[in-house]
């Protein structure tokens, strides 16, 4: 098989340079196109439960909540784990499926589970509801908001009603939590004194409350002709409207929400707060869908705070746009190891001259770096594996070995070639060629497959070390598989092109004369000396 193949790269040395030069394109075209992130995907699946318990205690939270829905979502088939946590007023659980669980359906199997459980929870409990699916790292961009002239009520709001919604729109965004500030409020704060004097109570406020900001359908009016439809206004937005509501009508008067309480803009109480620079402000993190292009989305999230940014300079609102941006340790990490790949391949450049001394023989077996790297690139992104720190260093380990086969041959094809030249009556160049590549075939591919198989046991590793390196073995596994695919199509295709109709020279490379001189040496006296 492995002398079929040499005789058709051989024969059809046109065909295999066109393959060539368009395996070249494609993979300049995927590295433009691929996924860049930190780290392989190393979470396992993850499905994260969300319940609001509003007034329950920790130990009510637990009990009432927590434990009948982790009972519930228990059966859902390739769980490996579950854990969870209860606070004053907030159920908290996580389940951990199997790595090669589909999250996907894994979700919409939990979500079957919630909608059944929902019904049985305890009056005031909100439906457990599902976050957002992210990726492991989760954040993608953080930023920030200050300002000196507006207040914190106004800095939360227009994080929630204009950045967050303006984020949430951008492909890739899954979600976009909000810290600090103060959340505005129409806060109606009864004195139960003037509510003994008019003789009301709690309800009667809620009451007129719920009449004064709901919003009621109207129906319609429909006549012979056309039907018309009706919406109401007049809902209380301020806190002087909203004082100024009616609660029950006495001897001609109105008795309004202003007399028996104090109807005020407030925040909410806070849960937490934050700071920008030691300045109190709104910070908001935005997190990307799984599998999202973190350089993508993090360059879509930026174009769209460009587009907000002169309307807050106008509310005198300062944004701080990289307060944490993941898309610096990208672009930092991929870069220093795309160096040492590029800086790597000189070494083997120089290497090449020095002790073959010839630019031909040089340049055939630089070929099998690019072409074996940008296979390995293509298979990877076709594989669904992203380009980061693991999988780029994986290619950086195989450059000094993706040249070998491609030397070897090299090698003793350029010996064969001269010692063809001494004959008297030549072989024909091509049956030199194949012979001369076929008669190290083999123990290159024994070569290759050991060197290949070293890395297998990387792949074996369990738990979150494997998810990190098996990227690193499969990338340089596949280059090395690729460097011989080169070797066995390409390099004798291109020796018969550039050396088989050439006048090869006798001289040894200077480098390797002067080394096999101190070398001769020592062999003499070792051999001398043999105990």
């Amino acid at each position: 098989m492995l002398t079929s193949i040499v005789q058709f790269s051989l024969r059809f040395r046109g065909i295999v340079f066109a393959l060539a030069c368009m395996l070249v394109g494609y993979g300049l075209y995927t590295l433009t196109s691929a996924k860049y992130d930190v780290f392989p995907e190393f979470a396992p699946p993850l499905v994260v439960i969300q319940t609001e318990a509003p007034g329950l205690s920790p130990e009510q939270v637990e009990v009432l909540v927590t434990q009948p829905i982790e009972n519930t979502v228990n059966g859902v088939a390739g769980i490996e784990s579950l854990r969870s946590g209860s606070i004053q007023g907030l159920s908290l659980i996580t389940a951990a499926f199997r790595p090669n669980v589909d999250i996907y359906r894994a979700r919409q199997v939990v979500a079957e589970r919630l909608s059944i459980i929902a019904a049985t929870l305890p009056q005031g409990v909100q439906p457990p509801a599902m976050t957002p699916l992210t990726t492991s790292t989760s954040v993608v961009l953080t930023i920030g908001l200050t300002s000196k002239e507006r207040s914190l009520m106004d800095l939360r709001t227009i994080a929630d009603w204009t950045i967050k919604q303006r984020l949430l729109a951008i492909p890739g965004v899954a979600k976009v939590s909000v810290f600090g500030g103060e959340v505005r409020q129409l806060q109606i704060q009864v004195r139960p004194e003037q509510l003994a004097k008019f003789d009301l109570a709690i309800d009667d406020v809620l009451a007129a409350t719920r009449r004064a900001t709901g919003v009621l359908g109207a129906g319609f009016i429909e006549t012979a002709n056309q039907r018309m439809a009706l919406h109401t206004e007049g809902q209380s937005l301020t806190a002087q409207q909203l004082a100024g509501s009616v609660l029950r009508h006495v001897n001609g008067g109105n008795i309004t929400l202003g007399d028996v309480a104090h109807v005020v803009d407030g925040p909410e109480p806070p849960l937490g707060a934050a700071a920008i620079g030691g300045e109190t402000g709104v910070v908001l993190v935005i997190s990307a869908q799984y599998g999202a292009n973190t350089l993508e989305v993090t360059h879509e999230i930026e174009a769209a705070l460009d587009e907000l940014r002169p309307a807050l300079v106008a509310e005198k609102i300062a944004l701080k746009s990289d307060l944490f941006r993941p898309a610096n340790f990208i672009q930092t990490a991929t870069g220093n190891v795309r160096f040492a790949l590029l800086f790597g391949a000189v070494l083997v450049i120089a290497v090449l001259l020095l002790f073959l001394f010839n630019f031909r023989t040089a340049a055939i077996s630089f070929v099998s770096i690019p072409l074996s790297l940008l296979a390995a690139v293509i298979v990877l992104t076709r594989l669904g594996y992203s380009l980061d720190t693991m999988t780029l260093g994986g290619l950086a380990i195989a450059v000094g070995v993706v040249v070998d086969d491609a030397v070897i041959d090299v090698e003793n094809i350029l010996r064969r070639l001269r010692e063809n030249r001494a004959l008297s009556q030549l072989r024909p160049a091509l049956q030199v060629v194949l012979d001369a590549s076929i008669e190290v075939r083999s123990a290159v591919v024994y070569a290759t497959f050991a060197v290949a198989l070293v890395f297998v046991p990387i792949l074996t590793m369990s738990g979150v070390a494997g998810r990190l390196f098996a990227p690193l073995g499969i990338a340089y596994i596949l280059a090395v598989m690729a460097s011989l695919l080169v070797a066995l199509t390409l390099t004798p295709a291109l020796c018969l092109s550039l050396l088989g109709t050439r006048d090869l020279e006798e001289k040894e490379p200077p480098l390797m004369s002067w080394l096999k001189g101190r070398y001769k040496t020592i062999l003499l006296r070792v051999e001398k000396r043999p105990r």
